[in-house]
């Protein structure tokens, strides 16, 4: 299945300052049963949002007003535990293109990036440039530039660098999951298939 193409992203954020956010947090375990990616966005941190008779509690993020966008600033160590990939459905269900932290697990970064969701690491320096940012203006912007791989606060225009995978750039540049990537290459497998079987 195609991924929605990624160049360039600007837009308010969602401030979540907590260290080791881990992917049974991201969506508890009871609703992993689904086997497809429809509506796990309504679940999104469902324990942190939700109290237990289902009402949203206030004081979280996501139930204030205030913030919102597709861009989420997380703390260091976002994405630990359990490598489900549902963590990045709901993370892409909601609406979120870009999830910014310091650091991230490998397998959680992979599943990003492989459902449209952008892992921008930056240095904590950056990290605590882009919370206070926020919390002083929640209307803050900040652009993320794939193909420039860079992050600006923008009323500041302080950028930073961000690496990533040159292949799932490629992938996440033109819209591909890896079948529609061989697919996109068919020809030059098929032309060196001749030329080296034949």
């Amino acid at each position: 299945m195609a991924i929605e193409k990624f160049s360039t992203v600007t837009s308010t954020c969602i401030p979540l300052p907590i260290e080791n956010v881990d992917t049974d947090q991201i969506i508890p375990a009871r609703f992993l049963k689904a086997t497809t990616k429809e509506g796990f966005g309504d679940n999104l941190f469902r324990d942190w949002r939700y109290d237990k008779n289902n009402q949203p509690k206030p004081d979280f993020v996501l139930n204030d007003p205030i913030y919102s966008g597709e861009i989420l600033v997380g703390g260091k160590n976002f994405g630990s535990g359990s490598s489900r990939e549902h963590a990045a459905w709901a993370i892409a269900g909601y609406g979120i293109r870009v999830v910014v932290s310091s650091f991230f697990a490998d397998i959680f970064k992979g599943n990003s990036l492989n459902n449209g969701v952008l892992p921008v690491q930056v240095s904590e320096a950056f990290l605590i440039k882009l919370f206070k940012a926020i919390q002083a203006d929640p209307k803050t912007s900040v652009t993320v530039d794939l193909p420039e791989q860079t992050i600006t606060l923008d009323v500041a225009g302080d950028s930073e660098s961000f690496e990533i995978n040159g292949y799932k750039k490629n992938c996440l540049l033109n819209g591909y999951d890896d079948i529609d990537y061989l697919m996109s290459n068919k020809e030059k497998i098929e032309a060196w298939e001749r030329t080296s079987f034949y």
